[in-house]
């Protein structure tokens, strides 16, 4: 299994071991799942960046269930939702080819960004699941962005203590991927 995002799966700001990846790959092997978790995350990583580094990283890790979490450091930074959104797709299709099962994780920008630039960023994630027919964590931070104790002083970056809670929010839409890659049925 290959995690492939920014500094939101790359614990940053936290011991690594206290981050929802290490968190995923304990509880995979309490529940007797013989995946391994690869974290190819990278802090302030865009979703041109991922795309350029992706390849080497299907072709190094060879997942059967890629996680995409990237986007966020596009929007942040302003650059085009349309290009973020292209970026994407063609990430999505290389997991695919590569034979990994994808699960997109979706972001949502502050609303200081403004509703039309917020409307659409959030719809980038959801068009992108619809279309290309891939399950989707609409949000990751569900529960833990607007709840100050569990987020850094920057007010971007969860804390150890929220680590669990991002853990919870990808886990159902995980669950069945992991299913169908260790030969059960799809749900």
């Amino acid at each position: 299994m290959l995690v492939f995002g920014d500094s939101l799966s790359a614990a940053y700001g936290i011991d690594p071991a206290a981050g929802w990846t290490a968190l995923l790959q304990r509880r995979l092997r309490e529940r007797g799942h013989p995946h391994q978790v690869a974290n190819a995350s990278i802090s302030g990583d865009t979703t041109a960046g991922g795309l350029t580094r992706l390849p080497a990283a299907l072709e190094r890790y060879r997942p059967a269930i890629l996680i995409l979490e990237l986007g966020a450091n596009d929007g942040l930074r302003g650059l085009s939702l349309e290009q973020a959104k292209r970026n994407l797709a063609r990430m999505i299709d290389l997991g695919r080819q590569a034979g990994a099962r994808v699960l997109l994780l979706g972001m949502r920008m502050p609303p200081n960004l403004g509703p039309l630039y917020t409307g659409k960023f959030r719809a980038m994630y959801l068009d992108l699941a619809q279309e290309k027919g891939v399950p989707l964590v609409p949000f990751l931070l569900e529960g833990v962005a607007r709840d100050p104790q569990l987020m850094q002083a920057d007010g971007l970056h969860p804390n150890a203590a929220a680590q669990p809670r991002l853990l919870e929010n990808v886990w159902p839409a995980l669950e069945p991927l992991l299913t169908a890659a260790e030969g059960g049925e799809e749900s």
